[in-house]
């Protein structure tokens, strides 16, 4: 293998043999009593063959159930392949899942020397870096609680302070840029944008696009335990949005099933739209109802209010009105919630979330956020004073 790469995996399959009458309660043991243990085997991984350049920030996508998770305990040595063969050029440590090997009965200034200890530091390593997990964490009042009386944030943001500090050639994280309340969770950022800047070699599973659009330099998705593309970030995480249109599609079929009447109607709104395109929707009602404005406002996927409008004096005429909107707005899900008013103000329907879409982008490098606002940089002379003149 070349000195370049990091991780070599070549052909690699594994399966699990899962009990389909497993007893976990006494009277389901007693019900089974007698019965032959029936096993089907299941499939989880199969024929996965990529690479890993040293240096690169590689990150791995899919769905749940697509095998992330097997995939990163072979990498980490956790599992043994069936067939095929996972080669590691160089020290490798895992955070599959930040804070295995706490103790809950120490304190968490002895969690910092046993965890760190787990991860190969000596004693006197852990003395010297001791006050920068403490500080990283934001901790100092709390070091010689026990950590059974930590909340469960507490925990999360003292284990990924200690792992951070892991100084091996290979990192392996999995979903932990979802530690901690938004503060913590820049602080951990920074931490991956400089692992990016210093050339650490890093797999990072995780579910946000948007945390693979910033940081990773390369991406492999993973569907029904097979590659389905690995490639360029930009095309990674548009196949994995695109991927997700059927619970998109499942989510708003709920939404519509639980409203309260069928008397408002949209059609048109298309399952994917790409950054800048327009939407044209149809909005229709009953004929009975006197309709004298409609409100439209934008959701995104943690319901947040993204954009709203209304016909304001626009006069309303028959049954139906056509809305378009120009979608400058960031990759990810959003939902359209739709109001009609009578002449006084009075709201005659609501749907709320009626249709959801995603927006994509296939554009390099592409910014973040929830809007795309026109911005520019440009260089500023520098004005020299008449002193320095003199």
């Amino acid at each position: 293998m070349s000195d370049e790469i990091a991780i070599k995996v070549h052909d690699l399959h594994k399966s699990f043999d899962l009990a389909e009458n497993k007893s976990n309660s006494v009277k389901q043991l007693l019900v089974n009593a007698g019965k032959k243990s029936k096993k089907h085997r299941q499939k989880v991984l199969d024929g996965i063959d990529f690479e890993i350049k040293k240096g690169e920030f590689f990150g791995i996508v899919g769905r749940n159930g697509s095998g992330k998770s097997t995939l990163l305990k072979l990498l980490a040595g956790v599992y043994t392949p069936d067939s095929g063969a996972v080669v590691v050029n160089g020290n490798l440590t895992p955070f599959i899942e930040l804070g295995v090997g706490f103790n809950h009965e120490l304190s968490g200034r002895d969690n910092v020397y046993l965890s760190a200890s787990l991860l190969g530091f000596t004693r006197k390593q852990v003395d010297e870096i001791y006050d920068e997990i403490v500080d990283f964490a934001e901790l100092h009042d709390h070091m010689d609680k026990k950590l059974k009386n930590y909340s469960s944030g507490m925990q999360v943001r003292l284990a990924f302070s200690i792992a951070v500090k892991a100084k091996n050639d290979i990192l392996i994280f999995d979903e932990v840029l979802a530690v901690g309340d938004e503060a913590f969770q820049r602080k951990c950022m920074g931490v991956f944008e400089e692992y990016r800047r210093n050339k650490q070699t890093v797999i990072l599973v995780t579910h946000s696009m948007e945390n693979v659009r910033k940081l990773c330099t390369r991406a492999l998705m993973l569907s029904g335990g097979k590659i389905k593309l690995i490639g360029s970030v930009e095309k990674v995480s548009n196949a994995y949005l695109l991927s997700n249109s059927d619970d998109l599609n499942t989510d708003v079929k709920h939404e519509e099933s639980n409203q309260s009447s069928n008397t408002l109607t949209v059609s048109g709104c298309e399952t994917a739209y790409h950054i800048n395109d327009e939407m044209i929707i149809n909005i229709s009602w009953s004929k009975n109802l006197e309709v004298k404005k409609i409100g439209v406002a934008i959701i995104g996927s943690n319901n947040e209010y993204v954009f709203g409008s209304n016909t304001g004096k626009t006069k309303i005429d028959g049954s139906n009105i056509e809305y378009a909107v120009n979608l400058n707005l960031g990759q990810g899900r959003y939902y359209l919630t739709i109001a009609i008013n009578d002449g006084d103000g009075k709201v005659l329907e609501i749907a709320e979330k009626v249709k959801g879409f995603l927006v994509y982008s296939d554009k390099k490098n592409e910014v973040g956020g929830l809007t795309r606002m026109k911005y520019g940089y440009r260089h500023v002379q520098e004005k020299i004073s008449s002193d320095k003149k003199a």
